[in-house]
């Protein structure tokens, strides 16, 4: 990307909002800081709901921009992605570093966290050290609190010389104050950290041989090149040319007066000056006064008491996604509301208005774009998408999901992830299109690898999940051989993946945020956004998959198809008809789950066969929306490799399950 580039150009918006809204020319106050210290709540403050959300220019990560009115000015605001420090480790912390490098901003606000001070103030140093226009919001104050710690921020902003702002973003505490800092912003310059001799001889050297202009300061220049920051060399050698090499001299000389990495030298003297401040500013309770949310937050990560915690929580929510979503009000769409009136009702209507039977059943009857397309989609898919989502919402403002990171990051190990790629995993079982496009968030590239292989083959979304718990609603014997199975292909795959795909280890930082009660208005919001984007996307291709199902049972190329799929159908043991409902699943895994729940209720599939099925059709191929996305986020070829090993191995599982059963001798 072009990290130090005079301007960028927006592109590839795709979300809620008017893009119109940002308007050019406006100051920009551009939010930095960890994840899960409050930017986002910040962000929506500042903004109310007039947001774009697009990728930045050269890679695949979102940044979210809006436009404010503090006091009598207006300012676009920037939420970047979440970053630990300015010498950037994954591509969201690029990202973040190249708005502040790129965007020119007029004020940079530091949302941190309070209680965790002492590692916030790492990239406080380093963007005063940058002399970015920085001033410091001390977010989760309340939290601090509860763990017994008071912050002087009259004596932390004395010491740091920068504004210092103490804020409760989530009920609006100092935000007032917040607002002020920025209306009445001026530039500070901030404490300097005095490094030991040979670092301070060494920067001073390069920033007196660096030549041009660059958007942050010499001196954080030079830090960073001694630090071997990739990005910052590149820039700096085509702008230095042949003039670069006694730069790395210069480098190369300071490393050898260290046994260690000049990184640890220099992150050392920042620790050494940051405690020497903490000292000064905090106080804290004695030891000992853990509340009861920290003592049960603890208690979710530990390797024992979390397993029960997890359990419950997964009874819970197939309470309410299953039982709920997935049977009582699929039952009452697809029975009552659409089998008693709408299909009733729009047949007649279209029948006496149509008098050609091909045309009568490109809109209803058996495989009609209101009968079947919309019916799905709507009876069938959006009760328990709604209901997932709202469930997620609710372990998402709750602050559950970082702890089950926390708790499930050794097992993911195993299979060449880490704790950090559950958020994917588990908003996969609401959408994995969406969880596709989530992989952005891991580090290296072979986790994005191996979690989007996981994705397409061994997590099957909401829609597709709601539909199979109703199939096998009532026969928990087949539910845990479902389950069971799933779990042991699952770790299988990542397992092998781990040990086939080259690349690095997965590493594993990630801030834990307070664990609260969710936000009644947090939760509908983001279950709203959500589904709103889940049903604009599945209602066109549920209506465009009736449409191609009519035009090739018309061209007879249906037919042909359907009679290719019921071979490897009775190959793994399931009746002819089945191979409609895979077919089906070309266009949507949860299409052809609902083509199932057709043939279980025409009595023509239950027992083993249905098993069977539900396991084959879970493992089946992504659906379009995924395919799409996989390509665009993985290339063609990996899109393409990945269906080409999906197809045959969904089909072997579902033989072998077929054939141990039967084996068995097991009845459901």
């Amino acid at each position: 990307m072009a990290l130090l580039s005079l301007g960028r150009k927006e592109e590839n918006c795709h979300c809620s909002g008017n893009a119109g809204e940002i308007t050019e020319g406006l100051p920009k106050v551009v939010l930095v800081g960890s994840p899960n210290v409050g930017k986002s709540v910040v962000f929506g403050y500042l903004t109310g709901k007039y947001v774009t959300v697009s990728n930045y220019p050269g890679t695949t990560v979102e940044v979210t921009r809006g436009k404010g009115r503090l006091g009598d000015k207006e300012f676009e605001i920037i939420d970047t992605p979440g970053m630990y420090s300015l010498l950037p480790i994954t591509e969201e912390e690029r990202v973040a570093r190249s708005i502040l490098l790129d965007e020119n901003p007029a004020i940079v606000v530091q949302v941190a966290d309070a209680k965790n001070i002492e590692r916030m103030l790492h990239l406080t140093f380093q963007l005063m050290e940058a002399e970015a226009p920085v001033f410091l919001d001390l977010n989760l104050m309340d939290e601090a609190g509860r763990l017994g710690m008071k912050i002087d921020t009259g004596l932390l902003e004395k010491e740091l010389g920068i504004p210092v702002i103490a804020t409760v973003a989530t009920d609006g505490s100092g935000m007032e104050g917040f607002r002020e800092n920025i209306t009445g912003f001026k530039k500070k310059t901030g404490r300097a950290v005095k490094y030991d001799k040979a670092i301070e001889s060494a920067a001073q050297r390069l920033q007196e041989r660096l030549r041009g202009e660059y958007r942050i300061s010499k001196r954080a220049i030079a830090l960073l090149l001694l630090q071997d920051d990739p990005e910052i060399r590149s820039i700096v050698r085509e702008r230095m040319k042949d003039d670069y090499a006694s730069l790395e001299e210069i480098v190369e000389d300071t490393k050898k007066s260290y046994s260690q990495p000049l990184n640890y030298i220099i992150t050392i003297a920042r620790q050494r000056e940051i405690m020497e401040i903490i000292k000064k500013v905090t106080t804290s309770s004695p030891a000992g006064t853990l509340d009861f949310r920290e003592r049960l937050s603890r208690l979710m990560m530990h390797p024992l008491s979390g397993i029960p915690i997890l359990l419950l929580i997964i009874y819970g929510f197939y309470e309410f996604v299953g039982v709920l979503g997935a049977q009582i009000s699929v039952d009452f769409l697809e029975e009552t509301v659409f089998g008693e009136y709408i299909n009733p009702f729009v047949t007649g209507i279209v029948t006496s208005i149509i008098p050609w039977k091909v045309w009568q059943d490109l809109f209803v009857h058996q495989y009609g774009i209101i009968t079947l397309g919309i019916r799905y989609a709507i009876a069938i898919i959006l009760p328990v998408v709604t209901t997932f989502f709202i469930a997620f919402s609710i372990m998402e403002d709750s602050g559950y999901l970082p702890r089950l990171a926390m708790f499930i990051d050794r097992l993911f190990k195993k299979i060449g992830l880490n704790g950090r790629a559950v958020i994917p995993v588990v908003l996969g079982f609401g959408c994995d299109t969406m969880a596709t496009i989530v992989t952005r968030t891991l580090e290296t590239k072979r986790e994005r690898i191996i979690a989007t292989v996981l994705l397409s083959l061994a997590v099957p979304c909401s829609a597709q999940l709601g539909v199979i718990l109703a199939l096998l609603a009532g026969n928990f014997t087949a539910l845990w051989i479902f389950v069971g199975v799933m779990a042991i292909v699952f770790l299988f795959t990542g397992f092998l993946a781990a040990r086939i795909i080259p690349g690095e280890r997965p590493l594993f930082f990630m801030e834990v945020p307070p664990l609260r009660w969710p936000k009644l208005s947090n939760v509908f919001t983001k279950t709203y956004t959500r589904v709103e984007w889940y049903f604009k996307e599945v209602l066109p291709l549920f209506i465009l998959a009736s449409i191609l199902i009519w035009a090739g049972r018309l061209t007879g190329l249906f037919d042909l198809l359907t009679n290719a799929l019921s071979y490897p159908a009775a190959l793994i043991g399931l009746p002819k008809e089945a191979a409609t409902a895979f077919l089906y699943g070309f266009f949507r895994r949860d299409f052809g789950a609902a083509g199932l729940y057709d043939l279980k209720t025409q009595g023509l599939l239950n027992g083993i066969p249905l098993v069977v099925s539900v396991v084959t059709i879970a493992l089946f191929m992504p659906c379009i929306a995924q395919f799409s996305v996989t390509i665009k986020e993985r290339g063609w070829k990996m899109a393409l490799g990945m269906a080409a090993f999906i197809f045959p191995f969904a089909f072997f599982i579902g033989y072998m399950v077929n054939l141990v059963l039967n084996g068995l001798g097991v009845t459901l």
